[in-house]
């Protein structure tokens, strides 16, 4: 993390994550131990030759720079050199590591880490142009409650998802044996599955891996598509009941020769279908934001 305040004496910061690599310099795990040093906007500059380094140079100081055309090694030499305490560098791409070789970690004495271009902007926006800052790694904790979340969500969804179509399927059966008196009746349908109808199954699978590997890029959206329209159904299918138990909005659609508006919905189900479509067009849309 890096601790972020402002020189202007405003006691209150704000945290970031950074991504860095402990085999160039080991971060304090406590703030309080860390040293809050001035940040130096150097973002102009790539820091790969002398001929970058500032003439005063940056002595106690964390310099900010661009990623790109040099090796992180480097930047972060020229840091050193100049006086730096460590090294923070801006990046636009993904995240990853900073890395180097065994000698170059003993030659490296100072914490280098990269920063989000995304990041950067909020802090020279929130902040301002003169901040002073701190680099620290905190422990991770034993038990990450996020993964608790979402595996209750996981397999809440499922177990709830499994007991509200066993109740429903109940239900329906009951419903038949009531209406039906022969026992030839009271059976279920059963499908009969081929040995052709395995094979066509097999086969699609496989030409579906196929395509998976071989043109991922472009098939991507369509499993995407898939995805999408699965899920405004199934929300569809779960918020159904509940919005047929309110009690307003109950008007119908005019008498049309239209697919599926012949048979005069209700406007309220029409609401809900667009409003399910709509929350799966936005997922897809914002799928990749951090934000979201």
């Amino acid at each position: 993390m890096v601790h972020v305040l402002s020189e202007s004496g405003t006691p209150r910061g704000k945290d970031y994550c950074i991504l860095y690599n402990p085999q160039w310099a080991h971060l304090p795990q406590d703030l309080s131990k860390a040293s809050l040093l001035q940040l130096r906007n150097w973002t102009a500059s790539l820091l790969c030759s002398p001929s970058d380094l500032p003439a005063s140079g940056f002595s106690n100081q964390i310099p900010l720079v661009a990623r790109g055309n040099c090796t992180f090694y480097e930047k972060v030499r020229l840091a050193q050199s100049s006086g730096a305490r460590g090294l923070l560098i801006v990046s636009k791409e993904k995240l990853v590591p900073p890395g180097g070789n065994k000698t170059q970690y003993e030659e490296i004495g100072i914490p280098v880490a990269l920063l989000s271009h995304r990041d950067m902007l909020d802090i020279f926006r929130s902040f301002g142009q003169a901040v002073r800052v701190a680099l620290y790694a905190p422990s991770e904790p034993v038990l990450d409650y996020n993964m608790v979340i979402i595996f209750i969500m996981a397999v809440g969804t499922v177990a709830v998802g499994g007991y509200w179509a066993g109740s429903r399927d109940v239900k329906k059966r009951s419903m038949k044996h009531k209406r039906d008196d022969g026992p030839e009746k009271q059976e279920d349908e059963a499908v009969d599955v081929t040995p052709v109808m395995i094979c066509v199954f097999v086969v699609l699978c496989c030409c579906m891996l196929v395509l998976l590997y071989h043109f991922y890029d472009h098939l991507v959206y369509a499993i995407i598509g898939i995805f999408c329209l699965a899920s405004s159904t199934g929300l569809y299918s779960c918020l159904a009941p509940c919005v047929r138990r309110l009690p307003f909005c109950r008007c119908r659609v005019p008498d049309n020769s239209l697919p599926y508006f012949h048979k005069r919905p209700q406007a309220r189900m029409l609401l809900l279908a667009l409003f399910c479509i709509a929350v799966s067009v936005v997922w897809g849309v914002f799928r990749n934001e951090d934000q979201y």
